[in-house]
């Protein structure tokens, strides 16, 4: 019998890594995204669009789940609690069997985004719903919010002191998702994944730095120097800092290997996959950690 998968989130980071994966392997998904014209440029004829947005009613939401097996859910931001609440219900409702969340390993130590993560794993288990929780390390893509002031000033400012963490490859992630949503290997489990080894922010300056050609400084600054506002995003990346440098997350994890037959992605080279971010002229894409 041939399952049809969903993705939500298809057109952002992790969502367009799972969906193309997906697509090379053969199968057909079906994406829910706001943006047709957008999801169409990146993927073409090879998806089936359904317009909506997971912030819908949970009717709304069953009616755009509807004839789907497997679903991988990403949410974010202070209410993705309540939202991952109405998408199980609503796949539920919709028939779904199998529920793949991105969530955070977080969800272990109550740092950061852990709390808000730990309430929706909780919905989706209530929900009744096989799920697959992917407990993941931040991601090395976050560095790309360091990319403007290693061009423009060869530094690399964080409040992160000599604190360690293992951020992990996006590629990694999407490979462990599609292992959950097409096989059954992770049902009723919660995997914690992470990259191969725990760096300082001034060891990853160091690998840009060679990567580049260009010493580059470390610099630590305090919290309130490094905050980029006060909203509640805000608040729990600062508490997520806080916790990289009082050592509290450094944790590694074999579960890449243990389930893909392979290593994790090392930092350098996501790093040297992603090196004229750090090297080029002009603007760099600066964005907000994830977690």
């Amino acid at each position: 019998m041939t399952m049809k998968h969903l993705v939500t989130g298809a057109t952002g980071n992790i969502g367009s890594l799972v969906t193309h994966r997906l697509i090379e392997r053969g199968i057909r998904p079906c994406i829910l995204v706001r943006d047709e014209a957008r999801a169409r440029a990146l993927f073409g004829d090879a998806v089936d669009i359904r317009v909506g947005d997971l912030g819908a009613s949970q009717r709304s939401l069953a009616a755009a789940f509807k004839g789907i097996d497997t679903l991988f859910l990403l949410n974010s931001g202070p209410d993705l609690a309540a939202r991952d609440r109405v998408a199980a219900f609503a796949a539920k409702k919709a028939g779904v069997s199998h529920l793949v969340k991105l969530s955070t390993l977080d969800v272990l130590t109550g740092v950061g985004t852990g709390p808000w993560h730990a309430q929706g794993e909780a919905a989706v288990q209530e929900s009744g719903l096989d799920y697959t929780f992917i407990r993941s390390a931040g991601f090395m893509s976050n560095s790309l919010y360091w990319a403007e002031a290693i061009k423009t000033e060869r530094v690399l400012r964080s409040s992160t002191g000599e604190g360690k963490i293992a951020f992990i490859h996006p590629a990694d992630i999407a490979d462990i998702a599609v292992h959950a949503m097409t096989t059954r290997d992770l049902r009723r489990q919660a995997v914690v994944i992470t990259g191969p080894k725990a760096l300082s922010y001034a060891e990853m300056a160091d690998v840009i730095g060679a990567a580049i050609g260009k010493r580059l400084r470390y610099v630590p600054i305090s919290d309130d120097e490094a905050s980029f506002g006060s909203d509640a995003y805000a608040e729990v990346v600062t508490d997520i800092w806080r916790a990289i440098r009082e050592g509290r997350v450094t944790t590694t994890t074999d579960a890449v290997q243990r389930i893909l037959g392979r290593a994790p992605h090392s930092f350098e080279q996501w790093v040297a996959e992603n090196v004229t971010e750090f090297a080029a002229s002009g603007r760099s894409r600066g964005r907000r950690a994830q977690s």
